[in-house]
């Protein structure tokens, strides 16, 4: 038999209280709109939006404002997020009803566990990680999420011409996301991306508190936008 071994997670699950808002919408929204990575089958767009639409997949929305701005932004487009993080899905939820959102779903868990078991190769129109958890410590990069197997899985899962958008604060993990992503055979970087790989920064980007803040702390932003 071939050697397996353990995967190491990029996430640390804890069990976060919700607020009396976010229960709210939990209980309320949550079986309509959302679901479990390890109970799900096969991603199906059209179950999951009557209609057929290319989806775009967000791994770690956060609190949602990106996520929610983005779907509204393209209507004609599925948008899917997966998070491990409960009370931020359960604002996504809260904002999704606020704005209306058809075209956006929840998942919450494991993003490798969905790519692995429930995506079919070529389905997906793009993938966004936007500030993954970069896990400064040296001793911590193992975990981080990008690296060059998630990389080709993630890479298998879009269409010719699909696309993989990251972006982050912490320069060491940028230029590991770009090193790794200039070695998958599938990806190439996008047309409009500067000399040294990096994408000036796209307006389908919202700006988030959480990259304003970053910017007054010194820590520079870089977008990566390769095309499959």
């Amino acid at each position: 038999m071939p050697e397996t071994h353990q995967r190491i997670p990029s996430f640390v699950h804890q069990r976060n209280r919700l607020s009396e808002g976010q229960q709210h919408a939990w209980d309320r929204w949550w079986p309509e709109y959302g679901g479990d990575v390890a109970a799900l089958g096969r991603l199906d767009p059209e179950a999951l939006f009557g209609r057929a639409a290319p989806v775009i997949l967000e791994i770690g929305p956060g609190m949602g404002d990106a996520t929610a701005a983005m779907a509204a932004a393209a209507p004609e487009v599925g948008h899917v997020a997966v998070e491990v993080y409960e009370p931020g899905l359960a604002r996504l939820l809260m904002l999704r009803q606020e704005a209306g959102l058809e075209n956006l779903r929840l998942l919450r868990g494991d993003a490798v566990d969905l790519l692995e078991r429930a995506v079919p190769e070529g389905l997906l129109e793009g993938i966004r990680i936007f500030f993954p958890d970069p896990w400064p410590k040296r001793r911590h990069h193992k975990r981080r999420l990008v690296q060059p197997a998630f990389v080709a899985l993630a890479a298998s899962r879009l269409r010719p011409g699909g696309w993989l958008h990251l972006a982050t604060d912490w320069e060491h993990y940028a230029l590991q996301m770009r090193e790794v992503c200039d070695a998958c055979p599938l990806l190439h970087r996008a047309p409009d991306a500067g000399p040294e790989g990096w994408l000036p920064r796209p307006d389908s980007r919202p700006l988030t508190k959480f990259e304003q803040r970053a910017v007054r702390e010194g820590r520079a932003i870089r977008d990566l936008l390769y095309v499959r």
